[in-house]
């Protein structure tokens, strides 16, 4: 019989971990349980997930959400790679092992780093340290809305995340920015996205973040699955397209 089957889709719910792995505590994350979480606190409808085996999957919110007879094939597995960045886990999907986790910066980004970045995009920034995007805004919104020097942070994942008021800093310069801080996070200081992180000042007067968020990737280092499904190589893939990666 033919197999009229040419189309796989691959679906990814990042940060809807089902449990922690082994090495969990090595990244801060012991006890995790996302979707067990969730569902402490909302009534999930998500029927056809449930019909394909998510609830059943060993571990998943403690069984809350398993049904009789899934009819999906299911399972739980375990990173082969190091480290937590989302990269990470998209590049072994992908078909890619990542031995060296990728660099963070728990105390801000070193200084030669970031005089370059001020010297190339031709301005000063403000933070430059480990802070939740919601709260660093809150904490240096006036600051930078006064002075024009962008807002720098990042997170426990390996981020460089530059935050502004597109009345301050328009979004085309805002992802110019971005696109010099990639050129500067390459080799020793490698990190797995540089992350624009727009925002405005609403109605209420409040600083919310827009959906233009924009993710600048490191390119992979070999092939992907995806390479060899659309015979693009590496070195065409990075010739015909930006590093930015949703």
């Amino acid at each position: 019989m033919k197999n009229d089957i040419n189309r796989v889709c691959i679906v990814v719910l990042d940060s809807l971990g089902v449990g922690e792995l082994p090495d969990a505590a090595d990244y801060g994350d012991g006890g995790t349980d996302t979707l067990g979480h969730i569902l402490d606190r909302v009534d999930l409808n998500i029927p056809n997930l449930r019909k394909l085996g998510l609830g059943n999957i060993t571990g998943a919110a403690g069984g809350r959400l398993a049904v009789d007879s899934p009819q999906g094939a299911y399972g739980r597995f375990a990173e082969a790679s190091k480290g937590k960045d989302t990269i990470t886990g998209h590049w072994e999907i992908a078909g890619l092992s990542t031995q060296v986790p990728f660099r963070t910066y728990p105390d801000g980004f070193p200084k030669e780093i970031m005089d370059e970045f001020v010297r190339r995009t031709g301005r000063d920034y403000l933070g430059n340290c480990s802070m939740s995007g919601t709260e660093i805004i809150k904490l240096l919104g006036e600051e930078h809305e006064r002075t024009g020097k962008v807002i720098v942070y990042t997170s426990a994942d390996s981020v460089f995340q530059i935050a502004a008021n597109t009345a301050v800093v328009p979004l085309k310069e805002l992802y110019h920015i971005c696109g010099i801080a990639r050129e500067l996070m390459q080799g020793e200081y490698a990190c797995g996205r540089i992350i624009a992180r727009p925002y405005i000042i609403d109605e209420s007067g409040s600083r919310v973040r827009t959906a233009d968020r924009h993710d600048f990737a490191v390119d992979p280092p070999e092939e992907t699955l995806l390479d060899r499904l659309s015979g693009c190589t590496p070195s065409a893939r990075s010739a015909t397209s930006s590093t930015a990666g949703a």
